[in-house]
């Protein structure tokens, strides 16, 4: 028995990559498409989101974004503690809010935040930031293998998947458990580069080997170039757009920690 889920993060408006993924991820032979919340943020026209995920059928988790712009609360409970940071956040997330459609609001008020499937006796859980804390972040290089391991055993998952920190990264852990940072599609991964990430997860089940899961990260090519005139015309700060054309990160920079930041140039 094989089949095969792709799962999306950090949608952030950019609905030509959200398209190109979906694209991909079918073209690939996924089954089931999740995503893990954080619609909105960052890149223009909110809207354009969510018939890509209504129409395709696509299961999703309530991010921080997707809570706030659904009940219009003051901000985006991004997390974040730097005055630069927030400001810039201040503006993204009052140009979504604005420009999200009442429907698409109440939309987003109902999802769920977390959800959990089965495959053949393995435990999955999909939520947005971490099982605990919806705007946790979670960084490969200052997370403890000790402490996702006790997130599993917590939260009753042999396979966590999350995102929120915009880097997509993956720990093994005792007894064929994992947790999954699926990466972004909203903004490229602070790297020079300008494709975006998702992953796609390959379950594999028979009676010598049992249950296997082959975790593959996936680089979206999509036409930022577009984007970024798009971004342009609404007005949104040249900083997100020289993110989107050069693939650095110029915002939200003071909460990376100090590994995660040496990888980019600012």
């Amino acid at each position: 028995m094989r089949t095969k889920i792709a799962c999306f993060g950090g949608i952030y408006n950019n609905y030509l990559a959200f398209e190109a993924a979906i694209e991909d991820a079918r073209l690939r032979g996924a089954e089931q498409l999740y995503c893990l919340g954080d619609l909105g943020a960052f890149g223009p026209y909110p809207d354009r989101v969510f018939p890509l995920l209504i129409d395709n059928n696509i299961q999703t988790v309530q991010g921080n974004y997707d809570h706030s712009i659904g009940n219009a609360l003051e901000d985006c409970q991004c997390g974040y503690t730097d005055p630069r940071d927030n400001y810039f956040a201040a503006i993204s997330y009052e140009y979504t809010l604005e420009n999200t459609a009442t429907k698409n609001r109440d939309w987003m008020k109902e999802l769920p935040v977390e959800i959990r499937f089965s495959w053949q006796g393995k435990r999955f859980l999909l939520c947005h930031g971490s099982p605990r804390k919806t705007n946790e972040f979670l960084w490969e290089s200052t997370t403890s293998t000790a402490f996702l391991e006790r997130l599993t055993d917590d939260y009753d998952a042999d396979i966590i998947l999350a995102t929120h920190t915009g880097l997509h990264w993956h720990r093994e852990l005792k007894d064929d458990r994992h947790f999954i940072n699926v990466g972004v599609l909203g903004r490229p991964e602070n790297d020079g580069t300008t494709h975006v990430w998702y992953t796609l997860l390959t379950l594999q089940s028979d009676e010598q080997q049992g249950v296997s899961v082959d975790i593959e990260f996936v680089p979206v090519e999509y036409d930022h170039q577009r984007l970024a005139r798009e971004m342009e015309s609404e007005n949104i700060p040249q900083e997100f757009i020289e993110t989107i054309r050069t693939g650095w990160w110029t915002t939200c920079l003071e909460v990376l920690p100090i590994k995660e930041r040496r990888a980019g140039k600012y």
